[in-house]
C-alpha cells in the first residue's frame, strides 16, 4: 500500500485537535462557554418572562382540593401550559405561615406546587422536574419575590427562575401567579452543571427549639444532630454528603480559613441584598430558615427562596412588629439582627469578622446602588412589569387586594427601594449610622421616611376584606362559570 506523504501530519494534526477539544470541554467554563445545561428548554419557554403565561389545572374536586389544603398532600391532576398537556402531575398547597393564614381567614388562594415525576419516573416540563405558583400573598404590589430574584440574578447569585402566569382550574378563571423554578435537579443542573452537589433546605420543626442545626451551627460530627437540614435533603445523601457537610459547619464555626469550607464571595453578594430588601423571615432574622443550602466538594453556599414578605414587611406579621418607616429603612447594613441572632447566625457573622471580607461586603452594595438602583435598571424593571401584569391584576378573580391597591403597592415599593438605597449610600459613605449600637448612640439620624405606609404593600386587613371574592370564584369553578377569555 502506498502511504501518501501528508498522512503522519494529518494524523498528528487530527490527535492534537482532539486534545484540543478535550481541553475545551473540560475547561469550557472558564473559557466563557455555558454549561449544556445552563439554558434549559424550559428557560425559554415557561420562564420567558417578556409575556404572561397561560397554565389551567384541570382538577375535578377542586373544592376539595382547597379544603384540604393544609394538609399538603399531593393529588394528580392535567396541567396545560402555554396550550400543551401533560398529565399526572402531582400538585398541593405550598407554605408554612401563609398557608396557615389562609385558612384561618377562610380564603382559597392558595400558592401551590406542581411536581411532574411524582407519579411519572421521568416525568417532566421540557427538562423542569417541579415548580411552585407563588400567590403573593401580603404582596399587594405581585412584585417582592420577581424583584429580589432579579436583584440576586444581577449579582451573580443562582436564583430561581420565574414568571407570571394566568392561572385557571378546569377552565375557569384562578387568578394571576408567579410560577417559580423550584429548587431540585433541574435547578441543580442548570445552575452547577450535571456533576452537581447536594441541595438542602433547612427549616425548623418548632420555633421554641433550638434550631442550632438550621442557623448553620456547627454542633457534633454526628448526623443525627442536624435533623433539620439532613431530612430536607432535596436528593439523597450518603454517610459521606453528610460528613462533608457537618466538616464544613465545623470550620465556618471556627471563623478561620472560610474560604476552604464557604464558597465566600457568593455568600457576601448573598448577603447584599438580603441585607438591602430588610427580609427577616429568613436567616437573619429569628426563624432563620426561607434559605436553601448547597454543598459541593466540601464548600456551602445559601441560595435564596420566599421573599413576600420582605421590604420591611415582616414586622406586620410579629407579635410586638416594628411599624416605624424610619427604623426599618435605616435598618443598619453591618448589623442587620440584633446582637443575640447575629452572634447565632456563623454564616453571617463569622464572615463578617474578616476585614477582607467586610470591605468586599460593601464593594459589593456600592456595586448594587451603582449599577442596579444608580443605573435606572430598577426603575424600568419595575414599571415594564407592572404594566405587563397590570391587565391580568385588574381581572384577577381571587386577588387579595383591589386593582387600586395593586398601583398604590407598586408606587410604595418603588419609594421604599429608593429611600432605602439613599440610606445604604449614606451608610457606606458614613454619613448614617451603620449599626444598631450607632444608631442608638445618634437616634433620628438618617433618611426621613415618615411618610411611607408599608401596609399598603400588603397587611391582614386585606385579608378580611377579600374572602367574598375568593369564594365566589371558588363556587364559579365548582359550577362551571366564569370560563376565561
Amino acid at each position: 500500500m502506498v502511504k501518501h506523504p501528508l498522512t503522519d501530519v494529518f494524523c498528528i494534526a487530527a490527535a492534537f485537535l482532539a486534545a484540543l477539544m478535550a481541553v475545551v470541554l473540560m475547561m469550557g467554563e472558564q473559557l466563557g462557554i455555558p454549561k449544556a445545561s445552563a439554558s434549559p428548554e424550559y428557560a425559554a419557554r415557561l420562564f420567558d418572562d417578556s409575556r404572561v403565561h397561560t397554565i389551567d389545572i384541570q382538577l375535578e374536586d377542586w373544592s376539595g382540593f382547597v379544603a384540604s389544603a393544609a394538609e399538603k398532600e399531593y393529588v394528580l391532576c392535567t396541567v396545560t401550559i402555554d396550550g400543551e398537556e401533560f398529565r399526572q402531575v402531582g400538585v398541593r398547597a405550598k407554605g408554612s405561615n401563609s398557608l396557615q393564614l389562609i385558612q384561618e381567614y377562610g380564603l382559597a388562594r392558595y400558592s401551590l406546587k406542581l411536581e411532574f415525576d411524582h407519579a411519572v419516573d421521568g416525568g417532566n416540563y421540557h427538562g423542569l422536574d417541579k415548580l411552585s405558583l407563588d400567590t403573593s400573598f401580603q404582596d399587594n404590589s405581585y412584585l417582592k419575590a420577581y424583584l429580589v430574584y432579579d436583584m440576586m440574578d444581577f449579582m451573580g447569585v443562582p436564583a430561581p427562575l420565574c414568571s407570571y402566569t394566568w392561572v385557571t382550574v378546569n377552565g375557569q378563571d384562578w387568578g394571576l401567579f408567579l410560577a417559580t423554578e423550584e429548587p431540585e435537579e433541574a435547578f441543580a443542573r442548570r445552575n452547577f452543571g450535571r456533576d452537581y452537589g447536594q441541595l438542602y433546605k433547612p427549616d425548623y420543626r418548632s420555633l421554641s427549639a433550638e434550631n442550632a442545626d438550621v442557623a448553620l451551627k456547627y454542633v457534633d460530627d454526628n448526623p443525627d444532630s442536624y435533623p433539620n437540614i439532613f431530612d430536607n435533603a432535596c436528593f439523597k445523601t450518603s454517610r459521606e454528603d453528610q460528613q462533608r457537610l457537618i466538616r464544613a459547619l465545623e470550620i465556618l464555626s471556627t471563623g478561620e480559613n472560610l474560604e476552604t469550607a464557604v464558597n465566600v464571595d457568593e455568600v457576601l453578594r448573598y448577603f447584599t441584598v438580603q441585607v438591602f430588601v430588610m427580609n427577616w423571615d429568613s436567616y437573619l432574622g429569628r426563624t432563620g430558615h426561607n434559605y436553601f443550602l448547597y454543598e459541593k466538594d466540601g464548600i456551602i453556599s445559601i441560595l435564596p427562596w420566599d421573599y413576600n414578605l420582605a421590604f420591611g414587611t415582616y414586622a406586620l406579621g410579629m407579635t410586638n412588629p416594628i411599624r416605624d418607616p424610619n427604623i426599618l429603612i435605616n435598618y443598619p447594613i453591618n448589623t442587620p439582627a440584633e446582637g443575640e441572632v447575629m452572634l447565632n447566625r456563623p454564616l453571617y457573622h463569622n464572615l463578617m469578622q474578616k476585614e477582607e471580607y467586610f470591605a468586599r461586603y460593601h464593594q459589593y452594595f456600592r456595586q448594587l446602588m451603582d449599577q442596579y438602583f444608580g443605573s435606572g435598571r430598577f426603575e424600568v424593571t419595575l414599571r415594564q412589569t407592572e404594566q405587563l401584569i397590570a391587565p391580568y391584576v385588574q381581572r384577577d378573580p381571587t386577588a387579595f387586594c383591589s386593582y387600586e391597591d395593586f398601583r398604590l403597592a407598586v408606587d410604595t415599593l418603588e419609594e421604599v427601594c429608593r429611600l432605602r438605597a439613599e440610606s445604604v449610600r449614606g451608610q457606606l459613605e458614613g454619613k448614617f449610622p451603620a449599626t444598631i449600637r450607632q444608631q442608638q448612640e445618634h437616634p433620628g439620624v438618617g433618611v426621613d421616611a415618615s411618610h411611607l405606609h408599608l401596609e399598603d404593600l400588603g397587611d391582614f386587613d386585606d385579608l378580611e376584606n377579600c374572602r367574598s371574592k375568593q369564594q365566589a370564584a371558588l363556587q364559579a369553578v365548582m359550577e362551571g362559570k366564569g370560563k376565561t377569555q
